[in-house]
């Protein structure tokens, strides 16, 4: 018995261009342009700093975005 099973086109790499366009005009409340960071963390850490955040209803990147200020300042 033999199962025949059709596998679809292979999918590219690219991003929609709207998606692109979204990321590049995105801004805060004062309407200074964005950059996106990416980090990597281990799997306890970000556990514990997603349960903190959750428990004070804040989202994570508010408060990685305000340590950084903290540490940096806010130019």
């Amino acid at each position: 018995m033999t199962k025949k099973v059709t596998i679809g086109a292979r999918p590219t790499n690219k991003t929609a261009p709207e998606a692109d366009t979204w990321v590049e005009s995105r801004t805060t409340g004062d309407e200074r342009k964005m950059k996106r960071l990416t980090i990597d963390i281990s799997e306890d850490l970000h556990r514990r700093i997603k349960t903190q955040c959750a428990m004070r209803g804040t989202k994570i990147a508010d408060e990685v975005r305000e340590l950084l200020i903290q540490k940096y300042g806010n130019q």
